[in-house]
């Protein structure tokens, strides 16, 4: 019986391990990536605020529409984690998701 116990807490610690671990990293993950312009300007903002490497500029809403209709945002969203010839994978975002990339792009395009 002390064998079933000992062993049932010690899968229990690494259990709670496990998930607070994973909780952790989680919030950790979402709110590095979750608030927006602060992520706008440690990425993006180095080519899209200037125009570097032919990037549109953030605030050409016109720019903006148009890429976006032309390629539609799934395949937007593709290319900048891809990489493009002149951006590297992701945009220099390396904690980002789709969602994130989605809501950058309607920021830059404002």
């Amino acid at each position: 019986m002390y064998e079933i116990t000992t062993l049932f807490s010690k899968i229990s610690r690494t259990l709670v391990r496990g998930i607070t671990a994973l909780a952790i990293s989680t919030v950790m993950i979402s709110t590095a990536a979750a608030d927006i312009p602060t992520t706008y300007n440690n990425s993006c903002a180095a080519c899209h605020d200037s125009g570097a490497l032919g990037a549109i500029k953030k605030g050409d809403s016109t720019g903006w529409q148009q890429i976006i209709k032309q390629k539609g945002m799934p395949a937007l969203v593709k290319s900048v984690k891809g990489g493009m010839i002149q951006m590297p994978a992701g945009g220099l975002c390396d904690n980002c998701s789709d969602d994130d990339y989605r809501k950058l792009i309607d920021y830059m395009s404002k």
